[in-house]
């Protein structure tokens, strides 16, 4: 009888332990025991994509390391190399030539559309649209309208552009050639925020401005187009050769000459494969335009830190909790 007891006894006991080891199964999230390493290159604009969706990683067990700031060249070959994970950031198609140059789809993929149908172009301030009845960047092709523009007695048109080494450089430099404005327009690149707030009082003092600029941004609530300035348009679209055939028409103001863009999430191939639920979770992430260009007026009004950004990004959460918990739930499914 005593042997019998110690039998029950025994089965009883290893019946608890499969009935907790189930249980911890069950509760076990899909990315527990992996870690993740964000890159960026060091513009807050970017934060909050990054937090956010380095956020719901963290909801799905991962280890999220602090993320690795680096040049946006150096931020793609690390993600192809697998030293980083993801960049939050890929602007489809300007980004194109980045990835390719990367490793293309075998070492890292763009995934999901975090942020869809930002534009971009050349913009010049109303006041002078108006008068000299300016609609095209094939206009500046004229030395005397060229002129107006000058802001360094060289005789041509200042044009304040893109940061070196962005992407939209590429594009800029390419349509000098493309529609004959090498000899009247003079692409003055540096830090954007510092060159534009140049541009920004010359407009505000009346006087003929010339730049690029992409929305959602700050600077579209500050030079608000249709009140304080226009975008230009193009006679035909002319683009770099990786970025032919896209389309650069935007409903209700024209062709711009610039691919529309969406910010994607691009991310290790290898770390994709192993990784349903993170690749779901990038996939579903949805961030509107509005909320974007919103927190980009906080940034340049001062609030952008990355402490500022990281709540607002918590904030951002909590405000769509039942979506983003939809999201999680979906994504962890993704790993069974």
């Amino acid at each position: 009888m005593r042997g019998r007891a110690l039998a029950i006894l025994f089965a009883a006991l290893m019946m608890t332990g499969a009935i907790t080891n189930t249980a911890e199964s069950a509760d076990k999230l899909p990315g527990t025991g992996i870690s993740v390493q964000p890159t960026d290159q060091n513009y807050p604009e970017e934060y909050l994509q990054r937090d956010l969706v380095s956020m719901g990683l963290e909801d799905l067990g991962y280890d999220v390391k602090e993320s690795a700031s680096t040049q946006i060249q150096a931020a793609y070959l690390s993600v192809g190399n697998g030293d980083a994970t993801f960049y939050a950031a890929y602007d489809d198609p300007l980004h194109k030539d980045f990835w390719d140059h990367s490793g293309g789809s075998s070492k890292l993929q763009p995934v999901g559309l975090l942020v869809k149908q930002s534009i971009q172009g050349y913009s010049i301030d109303k006041k002078t649209a108006d008068a000299y009845h300016i609609k095209t960047i094939n206009q500046f092709k004229d030395p005397n309208i060229a002129k107006l523009f000058d802001t360094d007695g060289s005789g041509k048109a200042t044009l304040y552009g893109c940061d070196p080494g962005w992407g939209c450089e590429r594009v800029i430099e390419h349509q000098l050639d493309a529609y004959g404005l090498r000899d009247t327009v003079r692409h003055f690149q540096g830090s954007y925020n510092a060159i534009i707030a140049d541009a920004i009082e010359r407009v505000k003092e009346g006087k003929p401005t010339l730049y690029y600029s992409w929305s959602p941004m700050w600077l579209g609530t500050i030079l608000q187009p249709g009140k304080d300035v226009v975008w230009l348009t193009v006679d035909h679209t002319d683009l770099p050769k990786d970025l032919e055939g896209a389309d650069t028409v935007v409903p209700g103001i024209g062709n711009l000459g610039f691919t529309s863009f969406t910010q994607r999430v691009i991310a290790n191939t290898a770390f994709l494969d192993q990784n349903p639920a993170a690749r779901k979770w990038f996939e579903l992430l949805q961030i509107p335009l509005e909320d974007v260009s919103a927190e980009s007026l906080k940034i340049h009004d001062g609030h952008g830190s990355a402490e500022d950004i990281r709540k607002d990004a918590e904030a951002w959460r909590e405000s769509h909790r039942a979506q983003w918990d939809a999201w999680i739930a979906e994504a962890k499914a993704a790993a069974e």
